[in-house]
């Protein structure tokens, strides 16, 4: 019992942080004493009645098995939940700043540091990290752009469309779509007040990949070529951000073509992009976007993966420097892994296959628990394995909580 007691206790202080709340403010929400907390928190005193387990789980807005179950609780904490991606939802639909203005003085120095570490969280597959931080950090970017003006508005509204860019790309992992595309669309709509080749770059990659996500390759294909060509007179300038965000612009267009059955042009944006990345160099890898040779070749392998031509993705996969992808961040090692999962799984190499998703959880642990896509890879794999790698296909099932 004591050791049950530590486990609950430590589950409330962790949901208690999550949610922003201080010992008082939960105690006064479950109608107890400060001192109460720190004793259910610390295991001293154990929660040993539903009554007061359901009134703790209300309070933190999660469901009671949170508290009690261990398999429920390691998949709850391991992304943003309903109530954290409402708070998402809610940053992107609030007008109170772009009406009423700025009620504080912004830190721009401070507000980049913030988006540094979302872009950090983001490139490790952090989604809890991004379900607490997106809200404020969208909220804190409106009120910059609304304060500053020159130079350091241009700066903030960069931090606005990294904080929409973000949004967007997180709710897209999560399947939310609608509200991916909505983000993406405040991202464009913010660059535009300042026409900066950079704001509109990376706008413009978000919306197309939420178009493309709801069921329009084609038209996002057409903005992401706009963009690519609007581009294409300032590279003269050999700027590497500039050169980089063109690139980037070049890899979902890739996946765009590859999705609407066009290899023709998908093959084109991918020979455009490599050249580009060979032009910044072999080792270049850009901190923000990941933009190299590496993430080239991983974009060629899951368009292919993507046309349906498993064998052609394995066999591309050979070409790939073992080296280059150890240097990639756990988002794009995680990518890589499950695309060579499913190419695998085209090839009906199930062995293969199960190896490659099981190194995907060792890598990067929420982008196979927690996303939908890979859930429904899992329910396939387990449909067709057997022998041993089906076993490891349950077991990964059962800690990703997987419906089978």
């Amino acid at each position: 019992m004591d050791v049950r007691n530590r486990d609950i206790g430590r589950r409330v202080s962790y949901w208690r942080t999550r949610r922003e709340l201080t010992r008082q403010q939960f105690a006064d929400l479950v109608g107890r004493s400060m001192s109460w907390v720190d004793k259910v928190e610390s295991g001293q005193r154990g929660l040993v009645r539903l009554p007061m387990l359901e009134a703790v789980a209300t309070a933190l807005q999660i469901d009671v098995t949170a508290l009690t179950d261990d398999d429920v609780a390691r998949r709850a904490a391991e992304s943003p939940d309903a109530v954290e991606v409402r708070a998402i939802r809610a940053a992107l639909g609030s007008y109170t700043v772009i009406l009423g203005g700025a009620d504080t003085s912004p830190d721009l120095a401070r507000l980049r540091g913030q988006v540094d570490y979302a872009c950090a969280a983001w490139l490790s597959s952090h989604f809890t990290t991004m379900g607490r931080v997106l809200p404020g950090l969208i909220a804190e970017s409106q009120q910059a752009v609304a304060a500053l003006d020159g130079d350091d508005r241009v700066e903030a509204v960069r931090c606005l469309v990294m904080s929409y860019r973000l949004a967007s790309s997180t709710l897209l992992k999560l399947e939310t779509t609608e509200l991916a595309w909505l983000a993406a669309d405040r991202a464009m709509l913010a660059a535009r007040c300042v026409d900066d080749t950079v704001c509109l770059a990376r706008a413009s990659r978000s919306v197309a990949r939420a178009v493309a996500c709801l069921g329009q390759p084609q038209d996002a294909l057409d903005v992401l070529v706009a963009m690519a060509n609007r581009m294409e007179p300032e590279l003269a300038s050999r700027d590497r951000q500039l050169l980089s965000l063109y690139g980037m612009l070049l890899l979902p267009a890739e996946m765009a073509a590859a999705q609407h059955g066009d290899s023709d042009t998908a093959l084109t944006m991918h020979r455009r992009a490599d050249q580009i990345a060979r032009q910044l160099g072999p080792g270049y890898c850009d901190p923000v976007n990941v933009f190299g040779v590496a993430n080239v070749a991983l974009h060629r392998l899951a368009a292919l993966v993507r046309m349906e031509e498993g064998g052609r993705a394995v066999a591309y996969a050979r070409t790939i420097e073992p080296q280059s992808l150890a240097r990639l961040p756990r988002e794009r090692k995680a990518a890589y892994l499950l695309d060579m999962s499913e190419a695998y799984r085209q090839c009906r190499q199930y062995p293969e296959a199960t190896a490659a998703v099981v190194r995907a959880e060792q890598v990067a642990v929420e982008e196979v628990h927690r996303r939908p896509a890979t859930h429904m890879l899992i329910r396939r794999l387990i449909g067709v394995t057997s022998g041993q790698p089906a076993l490891l296909l349950r077991q990964l099932a059962d800690r990703a909580g997987v419906a089978t």
